[in-house]
Order: structure tokens, then C-alpha cells, then sequence
């Protein structure tokens, strides 16, 4: 896999997961889950930037994410969440989000030997992100 396709793919998951913990955030009042997810966003844009940066260097854009796949996505969050808005089902939704986000990582990584060392960098950081996120959302279970 060329890096742009390693790029594409990461912008994709980090504008969803922004995407998903807005909409999650819509869903609680705890004042300290909200600080969580914020924090999370926070992060988000940073490797957000990473990646925008990366595009930028070579004279691209990132692929705008399919509106079918934002579509699954929001949907998912309200369907799944109808009866249920605690803390630790609106933590359960995005610990499964990041857990498909680190394995679609791992895959990239182990497919791609011929990405440039830069690449596999911010790659490499939002698995990590990623396996952060889901431990700090662990105490909301």
C-alpha cells in the first residue's frame, strides 16, 4: 500500500471518531464525560493535522470519508443508544469504534512494508491514540 492510501485510510478514521465523539457528547451531562470526550477530540485534530500536513508536503488531499459510511456511523450512535445514554453504553460504542480503528491499523502497518518511515509514524500514533482512548473510557464502563 502506497503512503496516500495509508493517509486516506487514517484521515478516514480520525474524522470519524471526531465525528462519533460529537455525537456521543450530545448524549450525556455528565460534566466529566464531556471532559473525556473533548479531550479525546483534542486529540483527534492534533494527528488530524499530522495527516493534513502529510498531504500538504506531497501536493495532495485527503479523499473526503463516503457519506454512506458517515451515514452507518451516526446512525449506529442513535440507534444504539435509544433506551440507553449512560455513561458506560456511550463509552461501550466508542471503545468498539476505536478497537475496529486499532485492528484496521495493525492491518495497514502489516500490509504496507513499503511505506516511508514518516508514514508509518503517524500511523503508528493513532493506533496508540487509539489504545489510549479506549483505556481512559474504561472507568465509564
Amino acid at each position: 500500500m502506497d503512503d496516500l492510501t495509508i493517509l486516506n485510510e487514517i484521515h478516514k478514521g480520525v474524522t470519524m471518531g471526531m465525528s462519533s465523539l460529537e455525537e456521543v457528547s450530545k448524549k450525556t451531562e455528565d460534566s466529566n464525560f464531556k471532559d473525556e470526550l473533548s479531550s479525546q477530540f483534542t486529540t483527534y485534530q492534533t494527528t488530524l493535522n499530522k495527516v493534513n500536513n502529510a498531504f500538504a508536503e506531497v501536493g495532495e488531499i485527503p479523499d473526503d470519508t463516503p457519506m454512506n459510511e458517515k451515514i452507518m456511523g451516526w446512525t449506529g450512535i442513535h440507534m444504539n443508544t435509544m433506551k440507553d445514554t449512560s455513561n458506560s453504553k456511550l463509552s461501550e460504542i466508542l471503545i468498539q469504534g476505536y478497537d475496529m480503528g486499532v485492528i484496521k491499523g495493525f492491518k495497514l502497518l502489516n500490509q504496507s512494508p513499503e511505506a516511508t518511515q514518516s508514514v508509518k509514524d503517524i500511523l503508528n500514533g493513532f493506533i496508540r491514540l487509539q489504545e489510549n482512548n479506549i483505556n481512559r473510557l474504561k472507568k465509564f464502563l
